[in-house]
């Protein structure tokens, strides 16, 4: 069960008395946390709960003789947490702050967000307000033409964070050039990738490929390679990491220059990304 939210400044909260509508409605709490309640007067109702409200206002209209000693009257409902919006970020199209009115599930939200995009980590992140330091992960299948997101209530003040899942990119003379994501419990490999991204095209130097790295330092690492000889098994198949890109030329000429690799990549302009299906 989600823990009781305490009432915060701006707040608005909805009063319900039973058989007294004159005394029922919705209220706005002031900066110094009071509410002004009809009969009642000015009431303090920040760092409560709307439960313990309800208790307080009913036992303050019975001892002014207003309601009927041994009934409880009164319920408390806080519609709109004016100060304690809840963060979205990472891997959705519109990551901003948004209002917590009534309860928010994370598919609600992620949908408000406008869901995830195609980059999106199949684990989401929540770290609630009031353990900062405990978040919680949540698993899905992004990948699913109907992602089912489990249904967790979202509490004001909490942060959701769809983290990104690695990229590798195959870029040159293949069939489906792109971005594939790499999330899951499988690895992708070279030949897994080639074999995605539909194999090389006309003409495709498949023995003079080239493997780009990024390092730890920021720089980049050339490397050829045979995907041929892969196939074949005759050379070790490499497990690619994010980042990683996958060059394959039309011709015999050397690759020699990270401008060549960028324009066929496209940097700048958008790529296809694709979901694995092996995952």
């Amino acid at each position: 069960m989600a823990p009781a939210i305490p009432i915060g400044p701006g707040d608005m909260i909805e009063v319900s008395v039973f058989g007294q509508t004159d005394l029922s409605g919705r209220f706005r709490v002031n900066e110094k946390g009071d509410v002004l309640v009809p009969l009642l007067g000015l009431v303090h109702v920040a760092g409560v709960t709307a439960d313990e409200t309800a208790m307080n206002l009913n036992d303050r209209y019975i001892q002014a003789e207003i309601l009927s000693a041994g009934k409880a009257h009164v319920t408390v409902f806080i519609s709109e947490y004016a100060t304690q919006g809840i963060i979205v970020n990472g891997e959705v199209k519109t990551p901003g702050l948004y209002p917590a009115l009534g309860v928010r599930m994370l598919n609600d939200l992620l949908a408000v967000a406008g869901g995830v995009n195609p980059t999106a980590s199949s684990k989401i992140v929540i770290t609630h307000k009031d353990s900062p330091n405990s978040p919680a992960t949540v698993e899905y299948n992004p990948a699913a033409s109907a992602p089912v997101i489990p249904q967790v209530q979202i509490l004001p003040g909490d942060t959701i964070t769809v983290p990104r899942a690695g990229i590798v990119y195959v870029a040159g003379n293949v069939m489906r050039s792109g971005g594939y994501v790499l999330d899951g419990s499988h690895s992708l490999t070279i030949e897994k990738l080639m074999a995605l991204a539909g194999w090389g095209g006309h003409a495709a130097s498949l023995e003079h490929a080239h493997l780009v790295r990024t390092l730890s330092n920021g720089s980049r690492e050339d490397i050829e390679l045979s995907v041929n000889r892969i196939f074949q098994g005759k050379a070790p198949d490499i497990v690619l990491k994010d980042g990683d890109i996958l060059y394959i030329p039309t011709s015999r000429i050397k690759l020699v220059t990270e401008q060549a690799i960028s324009s066929a990549l496209g940097v700048g302009t958008s790529v296809a990304i694709y979901r694995t299906a092996y995952q």
